[in-house]
This record gives structure tokens, C-alpha cells and sequence, in this order.
């Protein structure tokens, strides 16, 4: 520190014993803001020495927003515009914490030379308490605004009604829009609830018992909302009214809610699916009819009481609880279910569980039970089919493959032994092989022949190019020559353009049925008639052999007749087939068409 002034002057030293002894930081600084004397409180405050502190400027000790607010002011003091001034600021401390200060400036101007004291009271302690009651208050205000809560309190000896911020918004105004009179209040109330709620307050100023009601209100743009209340009266020392206050909520949300489950009841009672509604304690709220009757249950079995009790409880606990919480986060779940009812039995059923929001969040589940037995069992059945159609598929292949082994591949072999035994050993004479070269030739053909009988069968190209009528009298033909029997192919007049899914549906009917009638009816002669009449096409093919009990038949279900029925059902037609022991059998085929330009089908 300075040296002291001279011990004789007394005021002098007294200003040095309280400026050392102030438990208040003090400086005293030159108009350019310069530390000349600092005493120990300031030092302390701040973990300075005195020469570091006399060191600095005094926008050294400050944040740069803190400093520039400081230094505008100490300008005004300097010029003489001000002799005084305070603030509030932080200051840095020699770790580079920070300390709030009261800032009190003034010039000392009585001397030659002027002067500014500068003192500092530490009121970190104070800044940190308003700071932690701000928070505390904000805290409070974002949870009535979460909440949908806002707090009044009404005097009733002045008549003034102050409202929150919250509270005026949930009536429609502005921050600051309401007055403060209870007529204002009233009027904002819906007329229709009017009376009943100043009933309520009245109510409360004779009993002086806290009370609670639910009434509308409509703003300004003609919405209505809803409002919990709930109040209680102040008294007096002596006993009398001095103040109502009291929390309005908003429940709007929570009304719309609740009309929308009435709304959901109206809604399900006349739906076909089983439908009902659950709260996140799993208790039902709402049961259609369909699903009480499916349960043989009454609406009081069932609303009010936990799904654990309505549906077996190992079903509820292994699976329904798990899928209601998952709907419970926001999900719409989906899922299968076999479940035993008391009077239908096990059946299939498609379970899907919607969430719905309340005021809040998700606090229910609507829940649709849709038997899917029947379906399931379609399906079932065509998935038999379609692995029996595959079964037909690769005995077709097997079929073509052993024949082509069996048959062709054989043949050629034969050939080409035969032939590589001519070359060894020539036949004698030109006649010997002119008679060998027409036997391999003929043979040759045969083959040949053979192969293109198998190639019309796997794909008919004269079906593509020609038209069904001669890609069918070109089969029969080639079917009766390679197993030495009669067809009768009979045709009238179709349509020249038939779609080609509507003539290889046919076709590939015609393949089948010959194939089983030359298989399995004994007879050498088959008729086959194609006709055409009002925008149909009917194929008949017949034979008088030695027929089969059609039931019987069906519930074998063979591979034959379920790929000509499958095929048919595709091409949106039909088939019927009429037989019985030793009467023939006749299969009758119908497939819509969409007719072109009609003209007959040429065939070459």
C-alpha cells in the first residue's frame, strides 16, 4: 500500500483506519479510471494482491458486457453530466470464478486534482437466491402451462380479481387482457352455464367451504373450452371474507376426449368386428355387442373390469399385456391369435390395438377382434393346392423326362449303333443301301415326329400364330396318331381374337382331360367340341368309357382335376364335370371372353 499521509493530520488518518477496517471493497481511482488505493476488503473479495489490483484498469475486473456498461457510465462522470452512479456487475477473481458486486461510484471533486471512489458491497449470496427464486417461479409458471393451470384471487372487500397470465389464456385473452372485475369474469362464462356457476360461488361465500365445478367458456373467436375450478375463502381475523382464491384448469381436451368415447360407443355398436376400448390399467371402457356375444358375456361382466379377467388369464399375461404396452408407446400393433370361445371354439382372429390421445397423452387403446377362421382356412386349402399343382408340375417333367430317356434318347442311340455299323460294314449293294438309308430316314422322322408331339404339348406354337381352333385340331390330331385312337374335333364359329390367357387356359383343360380319358376310360374314341355363344366359349370333351363316382373323385382331389379347375377359376370360367361307372365321362368348360371383330378361325 501508498505510504501513509503524515501521522499529524488526525482526519487524514481517520479516513485511512475506516477505509482499511471496511468490510466493504473500496477503491479509489483517477478520472481515468486507474486504481491509486485499494483496501484489504476488496482484495480479499476478489484473491488479488493490492499492487496487482492497483495494476488494472477498471475494465480489467469485469466481463467485457459488465466492463462496457461501467465505462459509458464513468464517462458521464468524468464529463459532469453525472456525479454518481450504481449497478449491479460480476467481477473476476483470480481463478477465474465470478462474484457478483453492488457497484457505487462517486466523484470526489472537493480537491485540486479530482477523484472517484469506488465502493463494492458482495452480494454473490443475494444474485444466487433471486437467481434460484426465478427459476423456481419459471419452474412453476411452465408447469401450470403444461399443465393447463392458471390461479386466481379475488378481493372481495375491493372487488378486484387478479388473474395469472396462464389463467387468461385459457379464457381466450391476451396477457393482461382481463380487467379485473367479476362481471368480466362472468361474462365469459357460456350463458347457459352462467347461473349454475355463480350458484357455486355463492354457495362457497355462505358455507365458506372450498368448492369445485366444470362449466364452458367462449371466446373471442366463438370456440368453446372447458374449465375446472376449484376455490376456497380466506378469512379474516374476525372471521369475515377477505379473499377467494382458487386454480382453473383447462379440460378441454379431456371433455373432447370423453365425447369421443361416447361417440366411439355409438359408433361400434352396429360393426360387425368385435370392438372395445381399454385404459391403461387395461379395464375396459367400452364392449360392442359382437364382443360380448362372441364371449357370452354381459356389458356389466366386462366394462369396469380388467382384460386379465375377461380373456383367459394366460392368454392376457403371455401375450395381450405385452402388445397393449407396446400400443401404449405410440404403436399401432398387429397380430394373429387362436383363442377358445366358450360357445364357437378355437377360432383365428386378426387383432389390432389403435392408441388413442387424451389430454395426457395416450391413455387408451381401441381394440378390433376380426375372426379370420374361414379366411385362414381358404387359405390353408390354397396352399394344398398350389403344393399339389407343384406335385402335377414336376410328374409332368418326370413324365417328359423318362419318355424323352426312355423313348428318344434310346432311339437315337439304336441309330446311331446302327449307322456306325454301316460305315464299318457297307451294304453290298446300291439297292442294300438305298433300302437302309429309307429305313433311317423313316425312323429319323418317327423321332422327329415324337419330339414335336412333346414340344406342342409344352408350348403350342401354332396356338400363338394360328389360333386356338388349330392349335386344338392340330393336338387331337397328334394325339390320336401316337396313341392309334379316334378324336372328333368339332368347332363352331369363334371369335377371331381371343385373349391368349383365355385360349392357353382351354387349351392346356383340353390337354388334361385327353390325357386322362385315353389313361383311364378304356375306349379308343373321344370327342372334343369347341363352340362359342354370347360372349363365352365352351369347351365339351367326352368319352363313353368306363367313367368314375365323381364324389369319390372330389374328395380325392387329383392332381388332374384340381389343375383344370385351378386354371379355370383363373380365367374366371367354370367347369362341371358329369360322370358315373360305365357311363362315359364329359367335361364341360366355360370361359368368358372379350370378343373382337368376329370372324371364323382359319386353320391351315
Amino acid at each position: 500500500m501508498a505510504d501513509a499521509p503524515p501521522t499529524g493530520a488526525r482526519d487524514t488518518q481517520l479516513f485511512y483506519d475506516a477505509f482499511h477496517a471496511s468490510p466493504i471493497g473500496i477503491a479509489v481511482e483517477n478520472l481515468e479510471g486507474q486504481p491509486l488505493f485499494v483496501n484489504p476488503a476488496f482484495c480479499s473479495m476478489l484473491g488479488f494482491s493490492e499492487e496487482e489490483m492497483r495494476n488494472k484498469h477498471c475494465v480489467d475486473f469485469s466481463p467485457a458486457e459488465d466492463a462496457e456498461r461501467d465505462w459509458l457510465l464513468f464517462q458521464q462522470l468524468r464529463a459532469g453530466l453525472i456525479d454518481h452512479y450504481q449497478l449491479d456487475k460480476r467481477y473476476f477473481r483470480r481463478d477465474g470464478s465470478l462474484v457478483w458486486g453492488r457497484l457505487s461510484v462517486s466523484l470526489l471533486n472537493s480537491r485540486p486534482s479530482p477523484l472517484v471512489i469506488a465502493m463494492v458491497e458482495d452480494i454473490t449470496d443475494r444474485k444466487r437466491a433471486e437467481e434460484a427464486l426465478r427459476a423456481s417461479e419459471e419452474r412453476v409458471r411452465l408447469a401450470q402451462q403444461a399443465a393447463h393451470i392458471g390461479t386466481f384471487e379475488w378481493n372481495l372487500r375491493t372487488g378486484v380479481n387478479t388473474w395469472t397470465p396462464e389463467l387468461e389464456a385459457m379464457y381466450g385473452l391476451p396477457p393482461g387482457g382481463f380487467s379485473g372485475t367479476q362481471t368480466v369474469f362472468e361474462n365469459l362464462i357460456h350463458p347457459e352455464d352462467r347461473a349454475r356457476v355463480m350458484d357455486l360461488i355463492h354457495g362457497s361465500l355462505n358455507t365458506r367451504q372450498s368448492t369445485s365445478g366444470e362449466w364452458r367458456v367462449i371466446w373471442a373467436d366463438g370456440s368453446i373450452h372447458w374449465i375446472a375450478g376449484h376455490w376456497q375463502i380466506v378469512m379474516d381475523d374476525s372471521g369475515e371474507p377477505l379473499r377467494m382464491v382458487g386454480v382453473n384448469i383447462d379440460v378441454t381436451e379431456r371433455k373432447l376426449s370423453e365425447e369421443k368415447l361416447r361417440e366411439y360407443e355409438r359408433a361400434v355398436e352396429g360393426a360387425e368386428e368385435m370392438i372395445a376400448v381399454v385404459d391403461r390399467d387395461s379395464r375396459y371402457l367400452i364392449a360392442n355387442r359382437k364382443f360380448l356375444a362372441m364371449r357370452n358375456m354381459t356389458i356389466e361382466q366386462v366394462v369396469g373390469r380388467s382384460a386379465g379377467e375377461v380373456v383367459h388369464p394366460e392368454v392376457f399375461e403371455a401375450i395381450v399385456r405385452k402388445k397393449l404396452d407396446q400400443c401404449f408407446q405410440g404403436k399401432v400393433v398387429r397380430y394373429e391369435l387362436k383363442y377358445k370361445y366358450p360357445d364357437l371354439g378355437e377360432r383365428d382372429l386378426l387383432v389390432s390395438y389403435f392408441p388413442i390421445e387424451g389430454a395426457n397423452g395416450i391413455d387408451r387403446v381401441a381394440c378390433i377382434f376380426q375372426d379370420i377362421t374361414d379366411r385362414k382356412q381358404a387359405e390353408e386349402a390354397l396352399a394344398s393346392m398350389s403344393r399339389k399343382l407343384i406335385e402335377a408340375q414336376e410328374q409332368e417333367r418326370t413324365r417328359i423326362a423318362r419318355e424323352l430317356h426312355d423313348d428318344i434318347t434310346q432311339r437315337l442311340a439304336l441309330l446311331a449303333v446302327e449307322m456306325d455299323a454301316s460305315r464299318q460294314n457297307p451294304p453290298a449293294s446300291i439297292q442294300d443301301m438305298s433300302r437302309l438309308l429309307t429305313d433311317l430316314r423313316d425312323r429319323i422322322a418317327e423321332v422327329s415326329s415324337q419330339v414335336q408331339s412333346i414340344s406342342h404339348q409344352l408350348h403350342s406354337s401354332q396356338l400363338e400364330y394360328l389360333g386356338i381352333v388349330a392349335a386344338m385340331r392340330s393336338f387331337c390330331r397328334e394325339i390320336a396318331a401316337a396313341q392309334k385312337v379316334e378324336i372328333d374335333f368339332t368347332h363352331d364359329r369363334i371369335p377371331e381374337h381371343v385373349t391368349h390367357d383365355t385360349a392357353l387356359c382351354l387349351f392346356r383343360v383340353l390337354q388334361e382331360a385327353l390325357h386322362n380319358a385315353l389313361k383311364h376310360s378304356n375306349v379308343r374314341h373321344f370327342e372334343v367340341r369347341l363352340t362359342y355363344a354370347d360372349n363365352q366359349l365352351y369347351l365339351t370333351v367326352a368319352d363313353r368309357g368306363t367313367g368314375f363316382d365323381i364324389e369319390s373323385a372330389t374328395n380325392r382331389a387329383g392332381l388332374g382335376l384340381i389343375s383344370m379347375q385351378e386354371r379355370v377359376r383363373l380365367a374366371k370360367g367354370t367347369i362341371a364335370i358329369e360322370s358315373k361307372p360305365m357311363g362315359g365321362t364329359t367335361i364341360h368348360v366355360r370361359v368368358p371372353i372379350n370378343a373382337g371383330r368376329f370372324s371364323e378361325q382359319k386353320a391351315s
